[in-house]
């Protein structure tokens, strides 16, 4: 466990302030992603999305409720912060640890959505021939294989680094950013492994393409374009996710050269994180077009139903009359 640090009441205050902005952007990701998701289901249950569609928005799917499910993580952590900032409470105890290493695999699991994606992405361009990876079955059960999957890697770096730990400054469990073998570990699985899979991907992609040249079709070119043009906007999500992590690596850093940890390590570092939440949420609706067109199908469906319910009681009004 680590050891209490003795802070100030000007640090208590922005510590505070810290958790109640985290607090606020998490719960706006949660509930857009509650919202999204639902759409998704219900268009899915009823059978409205295309076809050629459906992959593309059960893999949005997952990505929503990774992000429903962390950002309720992360608005348990702030409620604890804050709690323990008024009232000194302690919420040491083994759900506490759990939630610790689930967040963990969360954050991952996030990163390996958006890979499976871009992957997808790749069949459809370069490897069209192969319908085994064009299966909506295969990408419903493929997160719940590469779930447990991290899970067991990172198990076995975490555990014996006695990686997540209650902070006691901080009221939640999470990895201590000063356990350096433990941090440096587990970025490289969640960040530095899928970021350079979906590098790589977009690499050969747009190598394929360029090679194609004139042999495709019209529209093939311009799915292959569309394709292209959604894995650079992912890609450039996946660089802001980790743009966004600059704060915490360079007090880490600090922490290395001089020695001294930062009190609100943990806090600072996780306010961005709850902004990215909350700005990938509204992001992806704006990225994913087959995902726009079924939020604005769904809003296009609830304004002409009253009207044509109005110009059926109509028809039936004149019906009758015309029958008198």
């Amino acid at each position: 466990m680590q050891a209490s640090i003795m802070i100030s009441d000007q640090t208590k205050t922005n510590g505070f302030i810290l958790s109640s902005a985290s607090l606020g952007f998490s719960t706006f990701a949660c509930l857009i992603s509650c919202i999204v998701f639902l759409i998704i289901i219900y268009h899915l249950y009823y059978n409205h999305v295309k076809r050629e569609d459906k992959i593309t928005v059960v893999l949005c799917g997952h990505i929503y409720l990774t992000i429903l499910i962390y950002s309720a993580l992360l608005i348990s952590m702030s409620v604890r912060s804050i709690l323990g900032d008024l009232y000194n409470k302690s919420f040491d105890s083994s759900w506490c640890i759990f939630s610790g290493y689930l967040a963990v695999i969360l954050l991952g699991m996030l990163y390996m959505n958006f890979l499976n994606q871009a992957f997808y992405r790749l069949i459809r361009i370069a490897y069209s021939q192969n319908r085994r990876f064009q299966s909506v079955k295969l990408y419903i059960i493929l997160p719940i294989i590469e779930i447990i999957i991290l899970t067991c890697i990172l198990l076995c770096i975490l555990m014996p680094l006695n990686g997540v730990t209650y902070l006691p400054n901080d009221q939640f469990c999470h990895p201590t950013f000063t356990n350096i073998p433990g941090v440096l570990s587990t970025a490289f699985v969640i960040y530095v492994c899928p970021f350079c899979c979906l590098l790589f991907i977009y690499l050969h992609i747009t190598r394929f393409i360029h090679q194609q040249g004139n042999k495709q079709t019209l529209i093939i070119k311009q799915r292959q374009a569309r394709d292209l043009l959604i894995i650079r906007r992912i890609l450039i999500i996946v660089n802001l996710l980790l743009i966004i992590g600059i704060p915490a690596l360079v007090l880490i850093f600090m922490f290395i050269i001089t020695g001294e940890e930062h009190p609100l390590l943990a806090r600072i570092t996780f306010l961005p994180i709850s902004v990215s939440q909350a700005g990938l949420s509204v992001a992806l609706l704006f990225t994913i077009t087959q995902l726009k067109n079924i939020v604005l199908n769904l809003r296009k469906t609830s304004t002409v139903t009253p009207v044509t319910r109005a110009v059926q009681g109509t028809v039936q009004v004149n019906t009758i009359t015309g029958t008198q």
